[in-house]
């Protein structure tokens, strides 16, 4: 008898490579979804432990952080020349002893401002791992010669035509200590908030949120007549004035509506490389570095107002209290959120916005009940 194998024919061999091909057809997704679970992991992991800092700060000076924190050397923020003032640190500078960083914190020099001045180019120069998300596929800085960038930001509240720095990190008012100007942007919110101020209850009151870096989160910026016509449709060239305290939930709604509504062909400006882009800066007038607000829901659109205190035709007009600046992630359908009392929830991107705009307020006094979001 012949002793001969019989091989593989090639329609076989096609069949056999091709159920290779489903199965890691199949295979793949499982992988990426498992490693982005992972990722999704570590940033949680990273909120909590940021707020783990929070409430060792609140137990030891009996207030949450400032948004902004070197008050003993306000800029004159009035001035064109840059070099003629110099930036604030930003709230993350002031939770370092408490997220065991103090001797990082122990090299901030707080008699100068960190951009201009070489006497704190050490803290400028350090990225912390605390404050990236691998999630987001941007692996570098995006302003020049900082490369401390981050993907958390500070909830300075709800929209700010409703009422501004309604949120648990805010800036500080006017008198000693304060910083004083600031083009008008401080209100009765402004100044020391204790856990007792948060009377809409910490486990609904957003703390800090995701962010992505620099030109991964879309902005609709001045570049295009009918982007910018339809801003001026929602505010008009007087702009909301934000403390004044005038309750306006019509015209944030508008925003979020014509927001919404623009074209991806015309979304753009330069507001997108600040986010994010150094966790060791803020501006007390501009929410660009290291802050968002609630007013579009995640993922949305970053979007401005116009106006003398929403002006989208200039950077300092760009992010500041009167334009919504979105949380925004990689992670599938929606952000993950920190809350005031330490507990972090993925967010998903079709919450209803009057629920994340009450997310994002510590008193206004809305009734948001558990299963709204």
């Amino acid at each position: 008898m012949s002793s001969r194998h019989r091989g593989f024919t090639l329609i076989e061999l096609l069949v056999v490579i091709a159920i290779i091909a489903v199965l890691i057809a199949l295979l793949l997704p499982a992988v990426q979804s498992a490693r982005e679970a992972a990722r999704r992991s570590q940033c949680i992991n990273n909120l909590k432990q940021l707020g783990l800092g929070v409430h060792n700060y609140v137990s030891a000076n009996n207030c949450f952080p400032p948004y902004v924190t070197n008050f003993n050397i306000p800029p004159n923020l009035a001035s064109p020349n840059v070099n003629s003032w110099d930036w604030l640190f930003g709230w993350a500078v002031a939770l370092l002893p408490y997220v065991e960083q103090t001797p990082l914190y122990n090299a901030a020099n707080y008699s100068f401002g960190f951009a201009v001045q070489p006497q704190n180019t050490t803290i400028q120069a350090i990225n912390l791992a605390l404050l990236n998300c691998p999630s987001d596929n941007q692996e570098t800085g995006t302003y020049p010669g900082a490369p401390s960038w981050t993907n958390y930001a500070a909830n300075v509240g709800g929209p700010g035509c409703i009422t501004a720095w309604n949120g648990p990190l805010v800036v500080m008012n006017n008198g000693p200590g304060g910083l004083s100007g600031c083009y008008g942007y401080v209100n009765n919110n402004s100044g020391k908030v204790t856990m007792a101020g948060v009377s809409d209850g910490t486990s609904n009151t957003g703390l800090i949120g995701e962010r992505l870096i620099g030109f991964s989160t879309p902005f609709s910026g001045g570049i295009t007549a009918s982007s910018a016509l339809a801003r001026r449709t929602i505010f008009g060239v007087t702009s909301v004035v934000p403390v004044n305290d005038a309750y306006s939930p019509t015209q944030a709604l508008a925003l979020v509506q014509a927001c919404n509504a623009i074209p991806g062909s015309q979304q753009a400006g330069d507001i997108n490389w600040w986010n994010g882009s150094m966790w060791t800066g803020g501006f007390a007038n501009a929410l660009r570095f290291n802050a968002i607000n609630h007013w579009v829901q995640p993922n949305g659109l970053t979007c401005g107002a116009t106006g003398p205190q929403g002006d989208t035709t200039n950077s300092l007009g760009q992010g500041n209290i009167t334009n919504a600046l979105t949380v925004s992630s990689n992670h599938p359908g929606g952000v993950n959120h920190l809350f005031c009392d330490g507990h972090v929830q993925f967010i998903k991107n079709s919450i209803n916005v009057q629920t994340w705009w009450g997310l994002g307020s510590r008193n206004l006094g809305e009734v948001i009940s558990s299963d709204s979001y």
